[in-house]
């Protein structure tokens, strides 16, 4: 029998799927798969929809968010209201007020001070639509669950899911708060630390939004055995850890040094790496060493994406797992060459918006790879 999948005529209210690949081992799904009921599907597509939408606006947050921290305007708004915050400053004296507020923290005092009313509300408003997209992520996150919930179309284990996925943008909102916080009294920017947890918070929503979407659309092949789902999984985890390196990097504003490729600083691995004491705070607060890190580690993740493609090869060759590893590959590839324009032209606001929004595309393509190995959660009951 061929290994595309053979529906069987209707049982009752329900038909049924046979996957041909019945040698599978046990760490494959069952042979037999309950096909969904037309209501199933359906309720699946709106889900899926939500979800989508959900994402996207995700998406718009991150981006909206790398530009109002390249533009200098995350410190712009001094305080956090999250219900009076929703309206902005609405005639001259309410902008002057906005605009005193500013002129009391350290960022104004040492790098703004004397700019305009005008270079004031550029940066105000970059700003607010971050924080007002984040608010309206949130209603169209809990207004929508509420809906799908109490009319059935939510599956049973769907909800736990979709209750934490609001519980990490309710702890997202407050991490944004604690980052924004560290730059009022004492720094001129955010703390690097806070920033890179804020950033890779915000990934990790929008692994949890793509993944359980992408696990209720439907697929033609079969699950890929367990070894290959693994290795996609670890993928996920190695993009957000770059990812998370990236936001030490632009915290620490490091990608406006050592502009050269492929040597740093002269050499392949550059002297100074560990001036500091104790060593490993480099890690976190050495530009230089920062910087080398996510270099090395966006090479061990190309790495691991070629040795994904070969892996597919071998274990799972002509199958959607292979064709989709060697687009993972080459979006990686694509990525790895934003980033060294990105470097080589000192991070300017395209090319560092860019390199910021691909990354986004590479992990949101490594979430729908790591689903699709595992298949299309099964059928359960309101």
């Amino acid at each position: 029998m061929s290994d595309r999948n053979v529906i069987l005529p209707k049982i009752g209210s329900q038909s049924y799927v046979f996957d041909g690949g019945s040698s599978m081992d046990s760490n494959h799904a069952s042979s037999w798969h309950q096909r969904l009921t037309a209501k199933q599907l359906n309720n699946r597509r709106l889900v899926r929809i939500w979800l989508y939408s959900i994402l996207v606006v995700l998406i718009a947050i991150v981006m909206v968010g790398g530009a109002t921290r390249m533009t200098g305007s995350g410190l712009s708004i001094t305080e956090w209201k999250p219900i009076h915050g929703v309206i902005p400053p609405l005639n001259h004296l309410e902008w002057l007020e906005e605009f005193e507020k500013y002129k009391q923290i350290p960022q104004y005092e040492q790098i703004n001070h004397g700019m305009s009313l005008g270079e004031f509300q550029y940066i105000f408003w970059w700003e607010w639509a971050h924080r007002m997209l984040a608010r309206f992520v949130g209603f169209l996150v809990a207004l929508p669950l509420i809906y799908f919930w109490f009319s059935g179309r939510l599956e049973r284990q769907l909800k736990p899911k979709m209750i934490g996925i609001l519980v990490l943008g309710g702890l997202q909102g407050a991490i944004g708060w604690w980052m924004v916080a560290s730059g009022l009294s004492v720094l001129t920017h955010v703390s690097q630390y806070r920033l890179a947890i804020h950033l890779t918070m915000a990934c990790i929503i929008i692994t949890a939004v793509f993944y359980v979407a992408r696990g209720l659309a439907n697929y033609t092949d079969k699950p890929a055995i367990r070894s290959v789902q693994k290795l996609a999984g670890w993928l996920v985890f190695a993009v957000l850890v770059q990812i998370y390196l990236g936001g030490l990097v632009a915290g620490l504003h490091a990608g406006l040094t050592y502009n050269s490729w492929p040597l740093m600083d002269g050499a392949v691995v550059p002297s100074g790496l560990f001036i500091q004491n104790p060593w490993w705070i480099n890690l976190f607060e050495n530009p230089k060493t920062v910087q080398f890190v996510h270099r090395m580690f966006a090479y061990t993740v190309l790495i691991l994406a070629l040795v994904n493609v070969f892996y597919c090869a071998r274990n799972a060759p002509s199958s959607t797992h292979y064709r989709r590893s060697v687009v993972l590959a080459g979006l990686v590839f694509i990525q790895a060459a934003i980033g060294i324009v990105t470097l080589l032209l000192m991070v300017p606001l395209f090319w560092g918006l860019l390199h910021q929004g691909f990354a986004l595309v590479v992990l949101v393509f490594c979430v729908a790879n790591w689903r699709a190995t595992k298949g299309a959660y099964q059928a359960s009951n309101s």
